[in-house]
């Protein structure tokens, strides 16, 4: 926030932050914080989009608009086939292992399926 000048001639400046009128010194050195302010914003949306990564329905900084639930929806579907593939492994395994503990099983099954002698 600059200060605005109250008169140029008689050297006085108005405080917008603090209230104040008060008189325009050459030893005093005035620096605006604008561009500041403006780089502590751009930096708090990035910060604010960093948070908003960690939870799927919040739109990014930089996606298209009406995008908010795409990462929900690609994270469930991949879970639904992750889930399905998971499933098989599981249950291919468990076949195997009922049908190497059991002998009957593997001489009706798994001999003749692999080319063995019935």
């Amino acid at each position: 926030m600059g200060f605005v000048r109250v008169s140029p001639e008689l050297g006085l400046i108005f405080d917008p932050m603090k209230g104040v009128v008060s008189e325009q010194r050459a030893d005093v050195v005035l620096y605006t914080f604008d561009p500041v302010y403006e780089r502590l914003d751009k930096l708090d949306k990035i910060a604010d989009d960093l948070m908003n990564q960690l939870v799927p329905d919040n739109e990014l900084l930089s996606s298209y608009a009406h995008r908010g639930k795409a990462s929900y929806i690609a994270g469930l579907y991949t879970n639904i086939w992750m889930g399905f593939i998971i499933g098989l492994v599981l249950s291919f395994v468990l076949l195997l292992v009922m049908a190497f503990t059991n002998p009957e099983t593997f001489d009706k099954i798994v001999r003749p399926a692999l080319g063995g002698g019935a």
